[in-house]
């Protein structure tokens, strides 16, 4: 395209947190930047100074401790950020304690409840008591298997009120999915719901927490929180149980008290998806993974006080963490538990108009089923307020940008983001500063130098190749649990380039100094030794009206790799020869002859991860007759059945 789909008006750019930030350098160090792109390449060649300023600028409630502020910043894994520094997250994100508005919940249209600042405090406080009450202190695991509710944020902000470590998954976990997660870890505190709400239908999970709680070691108790209104019945069924309301009535609200840690000290424990095998533990550090959210909320969203940011997650999915992460810019966090379809397609935009949302986080998958069903946003809402909508989970294709520029909204900064559970935050996102070009990522965030490698590990330019970070940052993990020589930890991010982070994406950098993502690299495809990655693929296959959705992998034929295309069709219809010539010739006049298929076949449902997101590996594993490892990790394991039993000999 020769001109972009948006630019930020003089006004917005004059008026933005990151502009601000320009200024603030400049005023304090004598720094001038000429841009954004300036900004970046000071942020990367001095981080010993960036990050203390953006501490300082932020006002990030702490004490960053005598310098120096970067040790052994040449050394990735090794290099500390503040490693003499103090903070606690709670107190970041608890910085107001007024009568406005902190929380604003929806669950469908089955709950509906909201939260001051003050009140906020008071349910923290309390629940601070509780915790104190069974032995938990600094480094103690409070786990929690919940849904997206003001419950799981005040759970999460009393455990790391005093110093203890969180994890969280949502209420839809199997069994062996939870002890897979939470049996490593061995919670102290597990709190839990009665059950949740999907697509209009109430799901109970006592019997699964019966079976849960007798095997998590070292559980002192479980608190049962109300979301049915059968809680009693459920604790009264658990050893060790009692209903959250009852804990936390015991106690009168007061001050919360914050309990000061290293900046370095534990504040998550998040998950890999887990489908190659039992998920790895990540820990991810109190200061390093809040600055970097913060940063990302501030000066890349620009979120302002009284903004209201929502992001459409489960606490399964590390957007959950960075959705909380916004109150410490002091805007107001909207939570929505649930289908974004129930009780149909207007729901979360209905919510945005009625709470005069500013920021609309999702992902790409809700995107493009938004545009398959031919919703029009703008025609039948009131989005005057919203200045930003997000897209992550998977690739944003090119025609969901002119989707979302076209039925959404025309005037307002859509920013595609890209990152991972693996540094809770993101490598490349959005620059309001910047014009939003079709089917691209603006930049890399500030202080993270990222860059596109070949297999060689050189850098690239208008070349597809690996995503690499070649600097260190603060919010990377401080390690995986139970691996206490580091080995799992450097194996999964620094082998296979000295020194660098290597993230597993496919990616290339385009002329305007955006970022494309192709896939990840574990699922790139590679007939003939072309590297193909899966998104440009998905692409072109999905702008059919015919199809709903697809899944390709690369299959071992004849000495060589051939290409295989599942899709998944709208009701009612059959692929036959034409409907396959189409696909074949949408694919090859949009992309090139290698990414044809060699075969195309129908099926009823891809499996997917909790989190959404469709997983190649799986399909690819079972299609080869190897055994699927960990299927509690997937929301709809029974699909990898239909795949089984498939005849792909021809």
């Amino acid at each position: 395209m020769s001109e972009p789909l948006w630019r930020p008006s003089p006004e917005t750019i004059a008026n933005s947190n990151l502009t601000k930030f320009m200024q603030y350098l400049r005023r304090e160090y004598g720094a001038y930047f000429r841009g954004t792109d300036d900004l970046h390449a000071f942020s990367v060649r001095a981080p010993a100074v960036f990050w203390p300023a953006l501490w300082d600028f932020l006002g990030f409630i702490g004490d960053k401790g005598e310098p120096p502020y970067l040790v052994d910043g040449d050394k990735m894994p090794g290099a500390q950020f503040f490693p003499n520094g103090q903070m606690n997250f709670a107190e970041n994100l608890l910085r107001r304690s007024d009568d406005q508005t902190a929380v604003i919940f929806r669950a469908e249209d089955k709950l509906e409840r909201r939260m001051s600042w003050a009140e906020l405090h008071g349910e923290v406080s309390r629940l601070q008591q509780v915790l104190r009450a069974h032995g938990v202190g600094p480094g103690d695991r409070v786990a929690a298997m919940m849904p997206n509710a003001p419950e799981t944020l005040v759970a999460l902000l009393a455990a790391a009120s005093i110093g203890a470590v969180f994890s969280s998954c949502s209420p839809d976990f199997g069994v062996k999915g939870v002890m897979d997660r939470f049996g490593q870890i061995e919670p102290k505190v597990l709190i839990a719901c009665d059950g949740y709400y999907y697509n209009g239908k109430r799901f109970e999970i006592g019997e699964k927490l019966a079976e849960i709680v007798p095997q998590l070691p070292g559980l002192e108790t479980v608190l049962i929180a109300d979301y049915l209104g059968q809680s009693g019945q459920t604790a009264d069924a658990l050893d060790k149980a009692q209903t959250l309301a009852a804990a936390m009535g015991a106690h009168v609200p007061g001050e919360v008290e914050f309990t000061r840690v290293p900046f370095n000290h534990p504040v998550y424990i998040m998950y890999s998806s887990g489908t190659t095998g039992v998920p790895k533990c990540i820990v991810h550090a109190a200061g390093g993974a809040l600055l970097q959210q913060v940063k990302e909320h501030a000066l890349h969203c620009d979120v302002k006080a009284g903004d209201r940011v929502f992001y459409f997650t489960t606490c399964g999915w590390m957007m959950w963490n960075w959705l909380v992460a916004a109150l410490a810019c002091e805007a107001t966090i909207m939570l929505y538990d649930g289908s974004p379809f129930a009780p149909d397609g207007n729901v979360l935009f209905d919510y945005a108009q009625t709470e005069g949302m500013t920021f609309f986080g999702t992902s790409a998958k809700y995107i493009d089923a938004l545009k398959k069903n031919e919703f029009r946003p703008r025609d039948t809402h009131d989005l005057s307020k919203l200045r930003t909508m997000a897209s992550t989970g998977s690739p944003l294709v090119p025609e969901s940008f002119d989707y979302v520029y076209d039925a959404i909204k025309s005037d307002f900064h859509l920013a595609s983001i890209s990152g991972g559970t693996d540094i809770v935050s993101c490598f490349v996102l959005g620059n309001p500063h910047k014009p939003v070009w079709r089917g691209e990522i603006q930049g890399p965030g500030l202080g993270m130098a990222v860059d596109v490698f070949d297999q060689d590990g050189n850098p690239v330019r208008g070349e597809k190749g690996e995503l690499v970070c070649t600097r260190p940052f603060p919010s990377m993990p401080v390690g995986f649990w139970n691996d206490p020589s580091g080995e799992k930890y450097f194996n999964a991010y620094f082998a296979r380039f000295p020194n660098i982070w290597h993230h597993g994406d496919f990616a290339m950098w385009t002329e305007h100094g955006g970022v494309v993502i192709l896939g990840r690299s574990d699922a790139t495809l590679n007939p003939g030794g072309v590297r193909i990655g899966t998104a440009e693929i998905y692409r072109q296959v999905e702008q059919l009206p015919e199809v709903r959705e697809s899944i390709v992998i690369g299959q071992d034929w004849d000495n060589d790799v051939r290409v295989v295309l599942f899709v998944v069709l709208q009701e009612g219809l059959e692929l036959d020869d034409a409907l396959s010539d189409r696909i074949k010739r949408q694919i090859r006049e949009g992309a090139t002859p290698r990414h044809v298929p060699a075969k195309i076949v129908q099926v009823p449902d891809i499996p997917r991860t909790k989190s959404g997101k469709i997983t190649e590996i799986a399909v690819r594993d079972i299609i080869h007759g190897r055994e699927i490892k960990n299927k509690e990790a997937l929301a709809n394991p029974d699909v990898l059945d239909y795949y089984a039993q498939l005849e792909l000999s021809r």
